[in-house]
């Protein structure tokens, strides 16, 4: 199967699912000369940024579509498709950006065996306003062509992501596309890919040295594993940096585990005075110290660039030369796609700086000294490897922890944003016609989302009501349907400990101190503690500074979830107790006085990511 790519930040999650169903792809620019393609038995094409009618539309060939093969088209993918065929894609129909109830057709053999109204996953701002002739409707969202294909040319297109969980029959349509329209045998295993990756460091390393960085989850742990198994245990080094943003005891925790694995040579680094206390450059750009910093992607940038300085130090005292030395990190292919990186995607939009993908590690990478193991994998494949490599499960499920730890968790702030009266208007205009038990209000906090593949860095917005008794569904529907409607909000967090605001809220500068991380990391360790259990994939604390009597506020974000792509939050009294949550309600309140609204996120990814920053 080949995989064409056109930007998406789902693409890579294309490949696993093809993967998961053991057929072998491969992953292709959508510019590739179709001779290249005619070998396979059939194309994806995937979402992307882009618009297929502006100037900034992706060059591809059309002989691409005279193949004779059988193409799927995904999102963007769909758009290119009635557009190449004479349809037409207009922008601003409607705008849809997460779960979304559709009607498909079952006569059509993509939706072959499924029931007429199925739940996906959209994010599109642009829509097919005219089919292409000889193409037919699929399926619908109300006024919206959710999908469409061309009986006679063996062409589909879904403007939904059946790749992503969210999409409820993604899998049974894929499998259609894959096995009943391609023809296709599910032959492909994991094993391989292991494999090719032990034989892949082997053949870049041969007997030299290697440093590889381990945080103590379950990438960096794999990296570390089957850098034992490729090499020489002698020749493998590896270094753990505590950067003062770590969770409760957690440096202590990672490195009694990285020793039971049978590391010959661990070193232990601390260094939050490096992290805190450090200025850099980028680009001609003065940036820090971090205790300064309220950006997201400078904060990113910054621990990257520290994280690398503080790695050379502790290979010199190794008697390493760090410019000649090989070093190894758990970058997964979401990370790479995240952060915009052109060796991986041409066209994908930056979400957010990974620390393992800043500048200096791309300078690494062009010199040939960066191994990444798990470049070709994504966080559940990285945990299935894990077990099969034998790792102890307490690392292979280890819940995601990003690199800058909990620098991104704490919403900074100089308190300069606002909220214009227009678009606290337009908030209450669209609540209007919602069940008048509960309010909703715009806030001066900017947090991080992916829309329509692109990056998002809008404002939260809190919402009110019943306190612990919400009603989830209501509550939900906000969450999804807010961002959707305006274009300066792109997630929703719930108050549970009151049902009313008795006071106007107040935002107050915030920055990273000792202080700050120390509230923050007890606050994460009590919300983890408490609600870290099936099916909840990741839950975590983040600080903000917002509040009627207090200064401080903390929202709790729970996140369900197979790829990490995307992702809904835990249903309060269906995935996670009510009691639970209540009871965690009030130990906060008792437990911690600087603490003034306790929240819920109850956004999706998209249209938000899974951290806030």
């Amino acid at each position: 199967m080949a995989i064409l790519d056109c930007g998406g930040q789902y693409t890579k999650v294309i490949d696993r699912k093809v993967r998961e169903l053991l057929v072998q792809s491969d992953i292709f620019p959508v510019g590739t000369p179709p001779e290249r393609l005619r070998e396979y038995q059939g194309i994806i094409l995937s979402g992307g940024p882009a618009s297929v009618w502006n100037e900034q539309a992706l060059h591809y060939d059309p002989a691409l579509l005279d193949l004779g093969i059988p193409v799927l088209g995904i999102c963007y993918g769909m758009q290119l498709i009635n557009q190449h065929f004479g349809g037409m894609v207009v922008p601003g129909l409607r705008t849809e950006y997460g779960e979304t109830e559709i009607e498909v057709d079952p006569g059509c053999p993509l939706f072959d065996g499924l029931e007429p109204k199925q739940v996906v996953l959209m994010s599109h701002g642009d829509t097919v306003s005219e089919l292409a002739p000889g193409f037919q409707i699929a399926a619908r969202s109300g006024d919206v062509t959710a999908a469409i294909y061309h009986p006679g040319l063996n062409i589909y297109g879904v403007q939904f992501h059946p790749e992503v969980d969210l999409t409820v029959p993604g899998k049974a349509i894929l499998t259609n596309f894959l096995m009943k329209i391609c023809g296709l045998h599910g032959t492909y295993a994991l094993e391989d890919r292991i494999h090719t990756a032990i034989e892949k460091i082997r053949e870049k390393a041969k007997d030299q040295k290697v440093l590889v960085l381990v945080s103590g989850g379950v990438d960096s742990a794999v990296s570390a594993a089957l850098l034992l198994k490729a090499l020489d245990p002698d020749n493998v080094y590896a270094i753990h940096i505590d950067h003062g943003l770590m969770r409760k005891n957690e440096s202590d925790i990672v490195c009694e585990n990285l020793k039971a694995q049978g590391l010959k040579h661990l070193i232990r680094e601390n260094a939050a005075a490096d992290f805190f206390n450090s200025v850099i450059e980028v680009n001609g750009k003065t940036i820090g110290p971090l205790t300064r910093l309220v950006d997201p992607e400078e904060k990113r940038n910054l621990i990257g660039e520290v994280f690398i300085r503080v790695v050379r130090r502790t290979a010199e005292s190794l008697k390493l030369d760090f410019d000649q030395t090989f070093w190894a990190q758990g970058t997964l292919r979401p990370d790479l796609i995240e952060s915009g990186n052109p060796d991986v995607s041409g066209y994908a939009h930056k979400i957010k700086t990974h620390h393992n993908d800043v500048d200096i590690v791309r300078r690494a990478r062009e010199k040939g000294l960066v191994i990444e193991t798990n470049w070709d994998w994504h966080k559940d494949e990285v945990r299935q490897v894990a077990r099969a490599l034998g790792i102890e499960e307490s690392i292979a499920s280890r819940q995601p922890f990003p690199g800058p730890g909990l620098a991104v968790r704490m919403m900074c702030n100089d308190a300069t944003d606002r909220i214009t009266s227009e678009q606290q208007a337009r908030v209450a205009e669209l609540m209007a016609g919602f069940d008048p038990a509960y309010h909703t209000e715009a806030v001066p906090i900017r947090t991080v989302g992916v829309q329509g593949d692109c990056r998002s860095h809008r404002f939260l917005a809190l919402s009110y009501g019943k306190g612990i008794e919400l009603e989830w569904d209501k509550v939900y529907a906000i969450g999804t349907g807010l961002p959707n409607q305006v274009d300066f909000i792109n997630r929703v967090a719930y108050v549970l400990n009151k049902e009313r605001l008795d006071g106007p809220l107040q935002c107050y500068p915030l920055y990273i101190n000792p202080e700050s991380v120390d509230l923050l990391r007890e606050l994460d360790a009590r919300v983890v503690s408490k609600l870290n259990t099936k099916p909840i994939s990741q839950v975590f604390a983040v600080l903000l500074p917002v509040g009627i009597t207090k200064k401080y506020s903390v929202a709790i974000r729970t996140i369900i979830t197979n790829d990490f792509m995307t992702g809904r939050p835990a249903a309060i009294g269906k995935d996670i107790l009510r009691e639970t949550v209540a009871e965690l309600t009030r130990e906060i309140e008792r437990d911690f006085p600087q603490i003034d609204l306790v929240l819920y996120d109850v956004t999706s990814k998209p249209p938000a990511t899974v951290e806030w920053q």
